[in-house]
């Protein structure tokens, strides 16, 4: 048996403090219930006197990740329940215990745990960050600073079923084009290492010289055959030292800044992150959540560190006393001169979260047209690039047997 000292919430609001015997922590949860109470803080005793001790602080952080469908449930529900004025320890403990899958239920428990120890709910899913992205525990940690979690957790949720939603459109329409990359590669691999390398043998019997382009298709050939497995070996030590330097915090923005840079991909980027951020500080200016607040929160579903460094410069700006449109168009990357104008007449009008969630509607139909478009050219594009390369080596075989005559002579 341990002795653990709790507090908790009387049915009146009050606050109860004891202590209370139990075989393990989930026991002495169950009695504190039992009595009535809602635990707020549960915490063993140490024998040795050096302070209570707990399994949360004690446990491991996980090393696997909680399904997509999972999170996303857990992430509404708890917007919901928080929304109907459960307290954030019952809600956490509805959660671990409604759990279908035995991972989450396993993560929403330690969870729980930390809470009811009185870490935040943002600290304590940090500790978890395979399951709970940066990005997530940071608007979770603004939510609690702020006091408005339960808006913030279903901006969440919506966030990541449109997110999902878009990565389940572009992987479908990628299927196709995926598999007929994948027949590229193979048929140019079978024809460099097994079909070139018999011609080579008769061209190099006749003599002669070869066309240039089957000169360097032999050599190709050659190549493949001797350095193929060495390349493949090095082409993946690289692709894994990329992986672990992007894990790294300069790495990560180093990649960021580059894909801003890019012609296509890094406009398609900006606006993405211009609709996560109008859309959250829209809906949480809507709900009552003060300006500059609602800024801190709607800056961290950005995603990307340059874009959230520029609009961080721009909440100084607000609160020195600027207009939210002045101060964000010295952020041109992420907001084109028509938003800010929209912007501006929004906050003379008095209608900025309005306008803020239109503009994310627009924004969002207009990018999900151009992603469609994108992936629709994608397929004959990769068509073209398979039938070019195959082409180029069967006209390159073929421009010496044209000539054959004069090899003979």
């Amino acid at each position: 048996m341990a002795t653990f000292a709790y507090r908790a919430l009387k049915s009146d609001g009050g606050v109860a403090e004891g202590v209370i015997d139990a075989g393990a922590r989930p026991d002495a949860v169950r009695q504190i219930e039992s009595r009535g109470l809602t635990p707020i803080s549960v915490k063993e005793k140490s024998g040795n006197g050096n302070g209570p001790t707990t399994a949360a602080q004690s446990a491991p952080p996980a090393t696997y990740k909680v399904p997509f469908r999972a999170l996303e449930n857990f992430t509404r529900q708890l917007a919901s329940l928080l929304a109907a004025g459960v307290p954030l320890a019952r809600a956490m403990q509805v959660l671990q215990r409604e759990a279908s899958l035995p991972a989450a239920r396993e993560q929403w428990k330690a969870i729980y745990d930390r809470v009811v120890d009185g870490e935040s709910l943002a600290d304590a899913m940090a500790r978890f960050p395979k399951t709970f992205p940066r990005v997530y525990t940071a608007m979770v940690q603004a939510g609690e600073t702020g006091g408005f979690l339960e808006v913030v957790l279903g901006q969440i949720a919506d966030f990541q079923t449109r997110e999902k939603e878009l990565k389940g459109r572009v992987r479908s329409a990628l299927i196709y084009p995926a598999v007929l990359l994948l027949l590229a590669i193979g048929v140019v691999i079978y024809l460099l290492t097994f079909f070139i390398p018999r011609f080579q043998k008769i061209f190099t019997g006749l003599g002669g010289q070869l066309p240039l382009l089957t000169q360097f298709i032999m050599k190709a050939s050659e190549f493949l055959k001797t350095y193929g497995i060495p390349t493949a070996i090095l082409i993946g030590v690289g692709i894994f030292m990329l992986k672990q330097w992007l894990s790294t915090t300069e790495g990560r923005r180093e990649w960021e800044r580059f894909v801003l840079k890019l012609p296509v991909f890094g406009p398609l980027s900006s606006r993405f992150a211009m609709t996560r951020f109008c859309r959250m500080l829209g809906t949480l200016v809507g709900a009552g959540v003060p300006l500059i607040a609602a800024l801190r929160v709607a800056r961290e579903s950005i995603g990307n560190q340059t874009l959230i460094d520029a609009v961080t410069e721009s909440i100084e700006r607000v609160k020195k006393g600027d207009s939210l449109s002045a101060s964000l168009a010295d952020s041109k990357d992420l907001f084109p001169g028509s938003v800010i104008e929209m912007i501006g007449v929004a906050e003379e009008s008095g209608k900025l979260d309005a306008e803020l969630v239109r503009i994310a509607a627009v924004t969002d139909a207009e990018l999900d047209q151009r992603l469609r478009m994108a992936v629709a050219l994608a397929e004959p594009a990769l068509l073209f690039t398979m039938a070019a390369f195959i082409g180029t080596i069967f006209i390159g075989m073929l421009l010496p047997i044209f000539s054959i005559q004069d090899y003979i002579k």
